[in-house]
Parts: structure tokens; sequence; C-alpha cells
């Protein structure tokens, strides 16, 4: 395409935004990628995206009930967890001194804030699209076609868990009753605990997203107690004696730490944090999204950010250093003991770590069924295309909600206590990272075609240097977690080698490309046919899905006059559903 006509296409996609009208048959070609343009029901701001990906639910099958109060408490109830209560002490044993603690609080922040800007840019490119990363890496790397999907939607569904805070949520429960239970009875109230938080969201979204907001303000109130209290206590107003002693000398024993106790303590760091992105997967519940989510989600950073800091510093002027580190409780418990003692406090602190882990899970739940259901099935990269996708009967992704409930019900069953159990935790971390470093780097790649294609400047641009901070940053935790501790290869947080979860981590991603590899390139060679998409729109609730179907040889040149670049069928005739996935 000559610069003619790139700077042609861009004055003719500026017009069509400045006047609110698009020619949705319209194609822009830049050599093998092709784009098109749609307007969802939840903005008037057009969604420009390669023909491969999914397509755009003009309207929502899921309603648009999600308004700025859902945004904030959908971060904060997935961001507020258990971390804060009890990696504390990791964090102060791997950075040696309450100074460089408090100090890696703000670099979690800073690494947060940074990813959260690649997702405000990527939505204003992409303002009716759910599913955050998951249609974000299609459309920043949508060659070789299908890859990032089909490698995406494989390791979320293998790493679509959420046992760890089931099993928190059981710890808790027999807590509040003084009961010390068997391993198996554990597991079956966290079972029965994540069964009851699935039915709760099953019936109805405005409801579920009430409640989970609902129990988010229980969550906020706790951290704004422990602050409160925490200032209280640092001026001298209760029982604790000299409060500031943990700020004298704050940095001292810094000195001490090793590159793998930074390393682990930053890993902890970010999973405090975990959560920014929540609301980026309902992207197409918002009204008016950018508009909404470019004030709402900082706000919701930042009001944890400004919590954590104040629940950091009241557990260090309730208790000394060494009593944080010696400690088996968590640190919040050490705390609420120091200043109020133990009976009634302990039973209160229970009840809210209780609930904070009930309602992580809600939130995870709300989120990670939108991300599942944008890869899994309208992305067509799974088999099963209809149940991923519908919203029947009660306008709930039932299917990913019932994925999710199996797969936890599995991870909380399988695993035995101790290394085991911990590892298979830890797991989810390292891809995690990998894709965010791919996600930041895949915004200056999209940015440099959407230019070269000439389409129109986005409504929120990330600042370039918080894009290569967070590129640096998440390089930085895919590549020193294989620097050794200083108890050498079984000096880690388990028994085995310390990076055993790494190499697993990259077999995960291994194994996604050797079954895209494998359906893509080799089955369709041996069956002498390949694989097209055509879309579906599966009801009147708007659900509308690709659906990757083996199309022969011989009639490809039939196929491909008879449909559009999306898939659209011109004249309609049928063909066979990709079940060989």
């Amino acid at each position: 395409m000559s610069q003619f006509d790139y700077e042609k296409n861009a004055a003719e996609s500026q017009r069509q935004v400045n006047d609110g009208a698009y020619d949705t048959t319209a194609v822009v070609g830049d050599g093998n990628l092709k784009y098109t343009v749609e307007e969802g029901g939840n903005t008037s701001l057009p969604t420009y995206q390669e023909a491969s990906g999914a397509p755009v639910e003009v309207k929502s099958p899921l309603g648009y009930t999600v308004g700025w109060v859902t945004i904030l408490f959908l971060n904060l109830s997935k961001i507020i967890g258990t971390g804060i209560f009890s990696t504390p002490s990791t964090i102060l044993r791997g950075t040696g001194s309450v100074g460089l603690a408090l100090f890696f609080w703000v670099i979690g922040f800073l690494i947060a804030a940074s990813s959260l800007s690649v997702y405000l840019e990527f939505a204003s490119y992409f303002p009716s699209r759910s599913g955050a990363e998951v249609a974000y890496l299609e459309q920043a790397y949508p060659r070789p076609k299908y890859f990032f999907p089909t490698v995406f939607a494989v390791q979320t569904v293998i790493l679509s868990f959420s046992s760890s805070n089931a099993i928190v949520l059981a710890q808790y429960l027999f807590k509040l009753a003084g009961h010390t239970p068997s391993p198996w009875e554990q597991k079956g109230v966290a079972v029965a605990g994540y069964t009851v938080a699935v039915l709760f969201l099953l019936f109805n979204t405005r409801w579920s997203l009430r409640l989970s907001n609902a129990i988010g303000i229980i969550k906020l109130l706790t951290l704004i107690f422990i602050g409160i209290t925490g200032l209280v206590v640092l001026g001298g107003h209760t029982k604790v004696k000299d409060p500031t002693a943990n700020f004298r000398n704050a940095f001292e024993g810094s000195s001490d730490a090793t590159a793998y106790g930074a390393t682990n303590a930053i890993y902890k760091v970010i999973f405090a944090y975990a959560g920014y992105d929540n609301a980026f997967n309902l992207v197409n519940e918002v009204k008016n999204p950018i508009k909404t989510l470019k004030w709402s989600a900082p706000l919701s950073l930042i009001t944890a950010t400004i919590l954590y800091m104040l629940a950091n510093i009241a557990y260090f002027s309730a208790a000394s250093k060494e009593e944080i580190l010696k400690s088996k409780a968590v640190a919040a418990s050490v705390f609420f003991e120091n200043v109020f003692g133990t009976s009634g406090a302990a039973k209160a602190l229970n009840f809210l770590i209780m609930m904070s882990a009930f309602g992580n899970l809600l939130a995870v739940l709300v989120g990670q069924s939108r991300v599942i259901r944008e890869c899994g099935s309208r992305q067509g990269v799974l088999p099963f295309t209809k149940f991923w996708t519908s919203t029947r009967p009660f306008g709930t992704p039932l299917g990913p909600y019932f994925l999710k409930w199996a797969l936890t019900i599995l991870m909380i069953i399988a695993p035995p206590a101790g290394d085991a159990f911990n590892f298979v935790i830890d797991l989810a971390i390292y891809p995690t990272s990998f894709f965010q470093f791919t996600l930041a780097l895949g915004l200056l790649v999209y940015r440099w075609r959407r230019k070269r294609v000439g389409l129109p400047t986005a409504e929120f641009r990330a600042w370039n240097v918080a894009v290569y901070f967070c590129i640096a940053a998440n390089l930085y935790a895919v590549i020193m977690p294989w620097y050794p501790p200083a108890g050498g290869a079984t000096g880690g947080d388990v028994s085995f080698w310390y990076a055993t979860y790494c190499v697993v981590g990259i077999g995960i991603i291994i194994f996604c490309g050797i079954y895209y590899y494998i359906w893509i390139t080799l089955l369709p060679k041996w069956g002498k046919y390949e694989i097209r998409q055509t879309v579906l729109v599966l009801d009147d609730s708007g659900a509308t899905t690709h659906q990757l179907v083996k199309v022969p040889n011989a009639e490809l040149a039939a196929w491909d006059a008879e449909h559009d670049v999306v898939g659209r069928a011109v004249q309609r005739r049928g063909y066979a559903e990709d079940d060989s996935k």
C-alpha cells in the first residue's frame, strides 16, 4: 500500500469517527492483514480490528449493568484478597528491612499502574470487546492466525482454578468455629464454600455484581479500620509500647537481602496487587467504557495502594520486626492481638479475612468467566462453541462458570498438603508474567501497525515511559525466578528444585504451541482441508461467536467466494464444525 493510500485511509477513518457513521463492510488491507470496523451497543466509538479476531457483539448478551461503582469494587475485590493480610511477613523477610519492605509496595504500585495504562490503551482501541488480554493479544499478534488465542485459551483452561482462596476460606471458617480440621474436612468445606460462591453468581448477572460490590465494601471498610487504628497506635494512644521503633533506622538490614529474596518479595507484592485489570474483562458490559474506566480503574488501584501502605504501617507500628518474622500467624493477626488482645478481636479478624477470601472468589469468578467465554468460545479455538458462548437460560455465562467450578474442585481435592499444593498455586504466576510482558511489547507493535494502516488515534494513550517500565518489570519477573537462592537448589519455598514451577510453566506454553501446530498445520495437511471461520449469532440475546470449520481443499475457492473476510456468509452452504480441537 502506498503512502497516499495510508493517508487516504487515515483521513476517511477519522471522518467516520467525527461523523459517527461507519461502513461495517469496509476492509482496510495491510499485506495479509485485513481490518474491519464495527460499533458495539455500549459506545459510539468504533472498534477497528483484524478480521481473524472474535466478532464484536453489537448487543451484549450479558447486558449493560456495569457502572463505575461495579468497576471500582470488581477491581478492589480482586486486589484485596488475602495477600495484604498474609504476605507482609514474607516481603519483610525477602527485603531485610522495614523501610525497603515499604518501598517494595511502592514499586508494586508502579508496576501495576504501568500495566493498567497498557490495558487502558488497548481498551480504547477495542471498546466493545470483553476478555481483556485475550482480545488484546489476539489483535496485537494476529499472525500466525489463531496462535495466541489458542495458546492463551489452553493455558487459561489449564490454570483456571481458584483453589487457594477456597482453602483460605475454609481455614478461617474453622478458626471461627474453634475447630482444628482434618485435611479432608478442610477440603470438604473448601468445596462447599466455592460451590456456594458459584451458585450466588449463576442465576442473575445484575444481582451477582451487586453481591460482589457489597462484599467489596466490607473489605474496603476492613482495611480502612486497620489503617486508622494504625495511626492511633502511632500516636501512642494504645497499650503498644514504642510504636515508632520500627521506623527508626528503617533500612537497617537491607544489606542482608539477597537477589532471590528480593525477587520472592516482588512476586508477593505483584500477587497482592493482582486484580487492577479485572474490570477490563467486562468492557462490553460498560456504557461509554473508556470515559468511565480511565478514572474509575486508576481510582481503585490508588485506593488499594493507600490502604496497603496504611495497613503495613499499622502492622509495623504494633509489632516488632522480629515478632512479625517469627510469628506463625499472618501479620494482621499479630496486629490485632497486640492492639486488642486475643479473644473477640481475633474472631472478628477471622471473620473479616474469611469475607475477604469469599469476595475474592466472587470477583475472580466474574472476571475470569468472561475471559474463558472470550478465548475459549467466541474466538472459536475450543470445541463445543455454543456451550461456552451461550448465556441461556439465566443471562449468565454458565459454561465458563462450570469449567471454573470443576477445575477448582479438582485442585482442592487432588493435591496433598505442603509442597505439592504450594507448587500448584505458584505455578500460575510464571505464565502470567510471560503474557504480561508479551502484551506490553505487543502494544508498541500494534501502535506501529495502526499508524501504518492509517487508523484513527485512540481516546487514551499510555505514556511511553509507562509502557517501557511495564516491559522491563515483567521481563524481570520472567528472568529473575531462575536466580538460585542462597541455600542452593533446594533452598527455595519448596523442598525440591526451586525453579521447578518455571520449567513447568514454560512447559505449559510449549504444550499449547504443540497443540496449535497439530491442530492448524498437521491435521489439515493429513486431512486435505484448511481451517476457515464463520460467524454465528446464537439467539436473540446478541451472543455472537466464531465457529472454525474444516473446508476441503477442493472447495476452498468456493468458500472464500461465498464469505467475507470476517466469515459472514454471502451465500450459505454447509460445512462441518472442527471438532478435532
